[in-house]
């Protein structure tokens, strides 16, 4: 199944002490692949709060560590939908080192779709369902 790809650097401040990416910074740069992914196919997050109302929030994620990324490495995070429920998403994604391609974590993370003003679970809007699912073949 095709994949959307984001770059990142690592900066100084995603280091711990030991000089590699902090592990749970990992978890920042999947955040960010999401949500721009959702951008390049026209959804704001800021946005659907308003209209239609909901928000996406992480309820699970389960990461394996494979090997650290250093300070001014190029990685690549990359994310598929695994799954697509009523009011979640299930994303495969994982990080790479660009250059060697060396795999340096994976992670499965499960979405909620929630409703802003109650934070209840909400369905998935069609139109985002569709163009992600659209986006994965057009790739």
């Amino acid at each position: 199944m095709a994949e959307f790809a984001w770059p990142i650097r690592v900066y100084y401040e995603d280091t711990d002490a030991g000089g590699v990416v902090f592990y749970a910074n990992y978890l920042r740069f999947m955040e960010r692949a999401r949500s721009e992914w959702l951008r390049s196919l026209g959804f704001e997050q800021d946005e659907l709060m308003r209209d239609p109302g909901v928000l996406f929030a992480v309820r699970r994620v389960e990461i394996d560590y494979h090997r650290p990324a250093r300070f001014n490495e190029q990685l690549c995070v990359y994310s598929s939908i695994a799954a697509c429920g009523g009011a979640s998403l299930d994303f495969a994604q994982r990080i790479e080192r660009v250059g060697d391609g060396d795999s340096l974590c994976s992670a499965t993370v499960r979405v909620a779709c929630l409703r802003a003003g109650d934070m209840r679970p909400a369905r998935i809007p069609l139109a985002i369902r569709d163009k992600l699912q659209a986006s994965q073949a057009d790739h």
